[in-house]
């Protein structure tokens, strides 16, 4: 297309109708910059290149959807720091009385320079066995780790072990889970998983700065977190509640079983719904009753038995006397009675 540019010795040239048409100062339209962004977040450069081919009258090269990608990235912080939700916008909606701070990790495969100093320092030190592809136990040093979180509030709802673990079935789905609301969720790569927590803190103090509302942590029962989650109350002086959801919990109960029934089946699926259901309901069973009591018999734990045990001390001594840890189903966030 033809138009008319002003142009000056050491300047870039002015185009008006470029201006009116709202044109990008780049060679691609933001169109066709926004598909290569979203294929980019879902594939290869090179099938992006391929994509944009078959799906556009355009052509990027490889190179440029790498600089587009990029570019399209680097208002992230800023339209996210746009979306914070205020204590205003918490009492005009009329929001739940609880206040959640939820957090999660995903290791990212990347480049050994692009991975954190001391997860490089240990790649670095690793012995690749095959030329061409990583074998099991060799991406353990390969991955750096992506933080996200969110904060949204809602209301309380309670269930019981039996809407958990019914014959027919968990109950939980059928039931009518309060709302979330006012949930802003946002995630970095680049950020330590502390930093990520810390400005998810700074998200919650902004809606309820006088905490007139329950503060609850939410987590998969990683432990780096739940010491960050413990580190950032303790400075500041804030009643928080950590649930850590049962779906990851219960792992340790099924390492546990199979120290008594080693080949899976009825018997040991039948041992941890027992065991889970007792922990849930009375909140004071340790494993090492657990251990003991489901194996009439034996004077000792199997020799398997301290490792699972001991695996999970946050989540089951600190329970009876602190009230601070509480596991609980994932789905509808809820307090304790």
């Amino acid at each position: 297309m033809s138009r008319m540019g002003y142009a000056e010795k050491g300047r870039r040239s002015l185009h008006p109708l470029d201006g009116e048409l709202n044109l990008p100062p780049d060679l691609y339209s933001l169109e066709l910059q926004h598909r290569v962004a979203e294929e980019a977040a879902k594939n290869s450069f090179e099938e992006v290149v391929a994509t944009i081919d078959k799906t556009t009258g355009g052509h990027v090269s490889k190179r440029q959807a790498e600089k587009v990608a990029k570019r399209s990235a680097r208002d992230f912080d800023a339209f996210s720091q746009m979306r914070q939700c205020h204590a205003s916008e918490e009492k005009t909606t009329g929001t739940g009385s609880i206040l959640t701070i939820t957090a999660d990790g995903k290791g990212v495969v990347l480049h050994e320079k692009d991975l954190r100093e001391q997860t490089r320092k240990a790649a670095e030190k690793r012995r690749q066995k095959k030329g061409k592809r990583l074998s099991k136990g060799e991406k353990k040093n390969a991955k750096r780790m992506a933080t996200v979180a969110a904060v949204y509030t809602t209301s309380p709802f309670e269930r019981t072990p039996e809407d958990l673990l019914s014959e027919g079935g968990s109950r939980i789905d059928k039931m009518k889970c309060p709302p979330i609301e006012n949930e802003r969720v946002w995630g970095s790569l680049g950020k330590t998983p502390e930093e990520v927590i810390v400005e998810a803190f700074a998200e919650a103090e902004n809606r309820g700065p006088k905490h007139d509302k329950t503060w609850v942590g939410l987590v998969d029962g990683n432990n780096t977190q739940i010491n960050i989650l413990k580190k950032i109350t303790k400075a500041k002086g804030i009643e928080l509640t950590i649930i850590v959801d049962v779906i990851h919990v219960i792992e340790y109960l099924w390492e546990a079983g199979r120290a008594f029934h080693p080949k899976s089946g009825p018997e040991l699926e039948k041992w941890v719904q027992h065991r889970l259901k007792k922990y849930l309901r009375e909140r004071q069973a340790t494993w090492q009753e657990g251990c003991t009591a489901m194996q009439p018999g034996r004077n000792s734990v199997p020799k398997n038995g301290p490792l699972w045990i001991n695996a999970l001390p946050t989540c089951s001594t600190n329970l009876p006397t602190l009230g601070t840890i509480v596991i609980l189903p994932m789905g509808c966030l809820s307090l304790p009675g």
